[in-house]
């Protein structure tokens, strides 16, 4: 006699539904580019989604070369990627139209210390309130504090 478990299919899609509803894990979703097209070079383009589901583009910039500039009216993901791709974040901050070079360089200078290796940079935020707002949709428990 072989052991048969009635499988519920209105459970089974109710409870399917609720893994959607609930707060999702912040994560990179990698962005096709234009790679394949002859006479081009990639974008260097990804995106992430936040915890409400919403989804960022942004532009890859090296941590190395990143220029205090690239902050300006923008949100700042910074990133360590292993050797397998994986992308962890390991914080993010967004930056006001007003300079506050020294205190973008003492974020930039700790997460470049804590292994950051790529710096993601969304800029199409209109304003302060939505910067701030993408920020708390893809904060997680990060190195520095959101705003610079």
């Amino acid at each position: 006699m072989a052991n048969r478990r009635a499988l519920s299919w209105s459970a089974a899609l109710r409870d399917l539904k609720d893994d959607r509803s609930r707060r999702q894990d912040v994560r990179e979703e990698r962005l096709k580019t234009t790679a394949g097209l002859r006479g081009s070079p990639a974008l260097p383009l990804s995106a992430w989604r936040g915890r409400s589901g919403r989804r960022y583009v942004v532009g890859v910039h090296s941590a190395g070369g990143f220029d205090l500039d690239e902050m300006a009216e923008a949100v700042v993901i910074a990133v360590r990627r292993d050797d397998t791709g994986i992308a962890e974040m390991l914080s993010v901050a967004s930056s006001s139209e007003s300079p506050r070079d020294h205190l973008r360089r003492t974020w930039l200078d700790r997460v470049r210390r804590g292994g950051a290796t790529e710096m993601h940079v969304h800029r199409l935020a209109e304003n302060d309130a939505e910067r701030v707002a993408i920020v708390e949709d893809l904060k997680i428990d990060t190195i520095e504090p959101a705003q610079v």
